[in-house]
């Protein structure tokens, strides 16, 4: 699908950021470590409940909209791995639209991704609050989140190799879980009491085949977007031109298969209408097939919520880091740690705003608004790409065909037309926003290019 030459960057120390760029990070992941930080946050806590939504939309073929989704998912995909390989470095999407359409555009763009990566970090804390830690035991939900956040900001802090070291423990559990709902599955056909012929039920009494592999492809969608996060970490990445490529569609794939799995292994298991009524559906697996404690499963789905608070966080951090060291944000934000070489600074922030969105309550309101918020991103990168061809970069770096970016661009566009009013509403009041802080941005560096430009002038005028 692609090509790449050539191998430039030292895997030894992996120093060469790429056409005279360096990194101030510390580069530590290697191509099984990424591998696992895109499946983890890919396979995240949606999975849990993605199965109900799904059939309440398409029917009992759940696969047909998690197959859609991922070939729609593996088109922006393919523009992420050329840009990040391109430009290795933290920022991911801001950085690479900055560079095609500049700094306006670039904070926009880097706006939405923060504010989405931020709103769902909180959400996911009170998430982790809720029902599933309910199950052991009963504290208030604020007060879970925000020792939830400070612990998770800890972990992020205390390095990326050691933050990733214990999302491959988490993303095995996640993984082990669902194979679990496979196996159940199919031991439930096998003593006869599924139904396989729910398998090929596409389309509900409100929608025909076509408008419900549409609407249920959306909510796919969403289930396969975390693979935009790992780019935030390239800088950190000892060889991200060619473990970027590789861990990034492996993921990808990885979890599309898995995700077709349960859902056939659900659909086939549970009625379509108990799957779509239930906010848990595969504990519905579970119940039906026997066997397993639902409070084990509650144990892993909390696994998986913190696994992808985790790197939601990671994510969130970097690309603030990468923001400031573009001049979007203030430079304060490209601190780091001396010893271990993490942006505590950007990492405080982050972990503070999250904080403040879990106690206020309004994540519910505004978590609606994160597709938006990601094919509005999503829609730039995909643009954004196709115009950075101009610049040759290296001889080394992953291309994409020409036709992959332009059909993502088709994707997001036909994607779109399928969320609600009321979203776009959210979403657009958020850009707005973002719209504002952008032109500030604009205004400052441009005052500040004109200063400069003037200040040697008066340096002639008045020697000494």
């Amino acid at each position: 699908m692609a090509r790449r030459v050539g191998n430039r960057v030292s895997a030894e120390t992996g120093e060469q950021a790429g056409a005279g760029e360096t990194t101030t990070l510390k580069r530590a992941l290697t191509t099984p470590l990424l591998y696992f930080f895109i499946l983890g946050d890919v396979l995240g806590a949606g999975v849990y409940v993605l199965v109900g939504q799904v059939a309440a939309d398409a029917g009992g073929a759940v696969w047909v909209p998690l197959v859609v989704a991922l070939l729609l998912a593996l088109l922006t995909a393919a523009s992420y791995a050329e840009l990040a390989t391109k430009y290795p470095r933290a920022g991911g999407a801001s950085h690479y639209v900055t560079r095609a359409f500049g700094p306006f555009a670039g904070f926009i763009a880097g706006f939405c991704m923060l504010a989405a990566g931020i709103v769902s970090v909180a959400a996911l804390a009170r998430g982790f609050g809720g029902d599933y830690l309910s199950a052991f035991v009963t504290l208030p939900v604020g007060l879970v989140a925000v020792l939830f956040l400070a612990l998770l900001a800890l972990v992020n802090a205390r390095g990326i190799k050691e933050s990733t070291r214990a999302n491959v423990v988490a993303t095995v559990v996640e993984v082990g879980g669902l194979a679990v709902i496979v196996v159940l599955g199919a031991w439930l056909l096998l003593r006869g009491d599924g139904d396989v012929g729910r398998l090929t039920e596409l389309g509900t009494p409100e929608k025909g085949a076509a408008a419900a592999v549409l609407s249920g492809s959306v909510l796919a969608y969403y289930s396969f977007v975390g693979f935009e996060t790992a780019v935030n970490v390239a800088e950190e990445t000892r060889d991200p031109r060619r473990s970027y490529p590789r861990a990034l569609f492996g993921a990808l794939a990885t979890a599309g298969a898995v995700y077709v799995l349960v859902g056939l292994a659900a659909s086939a298991a549970v009625p379509t209408a108990r799957l779509a009524e239930s906010s848990g559906p595969l504990l519905e697996v579970v119940e039906a097939a026997g066997g397993v404690p639902t409070r084990l499963f509650s144990a892993v789905a909390l696994v998986a919520v913190a696994n992808g608070a985790l790197l939601t966080g990671i994510m969130s951090s970097r690309l603030a880091y990468g923001m400031a060291k573009d001049g979007l944000l203030p430079a304060t934000l490209t601190k780091v740690l001396p010893g271990r070489r993490t942006p505590w600074a950007a990492i405080a922030l982050t972990t503070l705003l999250a904080m403040l969105l879990a106690l206020t309550g309004s994540v519910a309101t505004l978590a609606s608004t994160l597709v938006l918020l990601l094919l509005v991103v999503f829609l730039m990168v995909n643009t954004a790409v196709l115009v950075l061809r101009r610049e040759p970069g290296e001889a080394d770096h992953f291309r994409a065909p020409t036709a992959l970016p332009v059909l993502g661009i088709a994707s997001c566009v036909v994607l779109s037309t399928q969320i609600e009013a009321q979203v776009w509403l959210r979403g657009l009041t958020v850009v707005a926003v973002g719209t504002v802080l952008a032109v500030l941005v604009v205004v400052r560096r441009t005052r500040r290019a004109d200063g400069d430009a003037r200040n040697p002038a008066e340096d002639v005028r008045n020697p000494g």
